[in-house]
């Protein structure tokens, strides 16, 4: 694996017929898509060139930032991924397993590990350590806080700098977290690919099953078709999980529907 981002491309990605949602089980897992989601965020906001794009997209940068300050990341990827690479490995003389692909899969994720292991700072402390940065942050808490009048020098940066100038360095910025977005995207896909999806019936709206304790169940994932005005509201945690549609209402708070209805249910446990 090299030191590139393993996402696909944002850009001509064909629209799909059905929604997904997702519900993690764990707290290690809801972290995971939280940064996966900042990722996207960021790499949406580099497609653009103007001032807006880049605030926008400096603004999920640090928003990455607080979710490291919020647990041990680098420890809980590593983590995850020995967990993965031990679960993996146990499948090498299983009949019937594709050992070329497996083999493929535990590279990727020793070289992910490896360069976790490589990565002696903490993870985005050159980010922490510049003091333009930390002004910004200092002032992004308050609603509309981080304005012309209150950072003169981020305005500064913002007009006086080219706009391809400006996305090289967000680029820099952003690529003190590649080895975080490889293994974080890497686990996720894993986890994703674990399973099928299944047709599956809520009756009355409402679908309850309970989990095998022995699995290690880290994600639910609920697929609709993207045409009804209904949503998933997805609880639950290593036991049991609910699944209670929705009857979406932008003016008002949604209420539970009460038709029998088809969806597609993934139980994700890798």
């Amino acid at each position: 694996m090299d030191n590139k981002p393993i996402h696909s491309s944002l850009k001509n990605r064909p629209v799909s017929d059905s929604i997904i949602f997702e519900q993690p089980l764990n707290e290690r897992i809801r972290t995971f898509l939280r940064l996966e989601f900042l990722f996207k965020r960021v790499d949406s906001a580099l497609m653009g060139q103007s001032e807006m794009h880049h605030r926008d997209a400096l603004d999920g940068i640090l928003s990455m930032l607080s979710v490291f300050e919020r647990s041990d990341m680098k420890q809980e990827l590593m983590k995850e991924i020995e967990r993965l690479i031990a679960n993996l490995s146990a499948l090498e003389n299983t009949p019937g397993v594709d050992r070329e692909a497996l083999d493929a899969l535990l590279s990727d994720l020793d070289q992910s590990l490896d360069a976790l292991h490589v990565q002696k700072s903490g993870l985005g402390q050159p980010l922490r350590d510049n003091e333009f940065l930390y002004s910004i942050r200092q002032r992004s808490s308050i609603p509309g806080g981080t304005c012309e009048f209150d950072l003169p020098s981020y305005h500064f940066w913002l007009q006086h700098t080219l706009a391809e100038t400006r996305s090289e360095q967000l680029r820099l910025w952003l690529n003190e977290f590649i080895s975080v977005r490889n293994a974080v995207e890497l686990s996720l896909r894993l986890i994703r690919g674990s399973v099928g999806f299944k047709d599956e019936v809520a009756e009355a709206g409402f679908y309850q099953r309970s989990l095998d304790s022995n699995q290690p169940y880290q994600l639910i994932r609920v697929e609709i078709p993207r045409d009804k005005a209904f949503f998933p509201e997805v609880s639950g945690g290593k036991h049991r999980f609910t699944v209670r549609f929705m009857l979406f209402d932008i003016q008002q708070r949604p209420q539970q529907s009460f038709e029998t209805i088809p969806f597609k249910l993934s139980c994700c446990a890798m």
